[in-house]
């Protein structure tokens, strides 16, 4: 997916067109994830789908649920989802920010190269 370390770097347009396809891929998942937490909290807490929508953005988020959670299947679905988006949250920024991170560790390793560095 990423270009090897002796290859040079990408052209500022490859690049920007591949933030543009990992942004989109980031986006996706955070809709696909509150697209699931919307569904859960709508049939295991008979949320309105707005109120569903406000809980699931706020676990996803990191921020915590908003509503009273009444039953016992909308407390174990309300667990599952906290775990899950901890860890979508983790994967949405490594996919978001993954290619910058590679391009400046690229750029700095081709600059050490540069000065005769050892590998």
């Amino acid at each position: 997916m990423f270009e090897h370390r002796t290859k040079p770097l990408l052209p500022r347009k490859v690049f920007y067109r591949r933030l543009v396809h990992h942004a989109a891929l980031g986006v996706t998942i955070i809709v696909g994830s509150l697209g699931i937490g919307m569904t859960g909290y709508h049939f295991f807490e008979k949320l309105p789908w707005i109120d569903a929508f406000l809980n699931a953005a706020m676990i996803l988020s990191g921020m915590g649920p908003v509503a009273t959670l009444q039953t016992d299947g909308g407390k174990i679905f309300a667990g599952c989802y906290a775990l899950f988006s901890g860890i979508a949250l983790i994967a949405i920024l490594g996919i978001i920010f993954g290619p910058v991170i590679h391009r400046a560790l690229h750029k700095f390793h081709l600059e050490d190269e540069d000065r005769g560095g050892k590998r």
